[in-house]
């Protein structure tokens, strides 16, 4: 999670810049810059999570999510997992514990989305 969340940084950081310069370099703020960046968010997982089951951090560490049926997760599973992430974290990760106390080790992002994360052979 932590190499994911560098990268969504660091897109967020160049899209304030961006936004900054087109702005004569005044502050930018307000509900529609952070649409923009819960947008870039969501774009972010869905995307890698659809075509391909993997993101950057998750490729580092040969993890990748596949349906509780063993394919692909639909887009629909996508929406449901990060919306399930984003309640885990901000329950302070009680959701990612929650895998302790499962018999299958599965996390709410798991449980609401229907999905699970399964280790590669090297």
């Amino acid at each position: 999670m932590v190499y994911d969340g560098l990268l969504v940084l660091a897109i967020w950081l160049l899209t304030l810049l961006l936004m900054v310069v087109a702005n004569g370099g005044e502050a930018v703020y307000g509900a529609p810059v952070q649409s923009l960046l819960f947008l870039e968010l969501v774009t972010f997982f869905v995307y890698f999570w659809r075509t391909g089951g993997q993101t950057a951090g998750m490729r580092a560490w040969r993890l990748r999510l596949v349906s509780d049926i063993g394919g692909p997760i639909s887009l629909n599973q996508a929406m449901l997992r990060l919306f399930g992430a984003l309640a885990a974290f901000a329950a302070l990760g009680l959701g990612y514990l929650w895998a302790l106390f499962d018999r299958q080790g599965r996390t709410w992002p798991d449980l609401l989305s229907h999905s699970r994360i399964v280790r590669q052979a090297p």
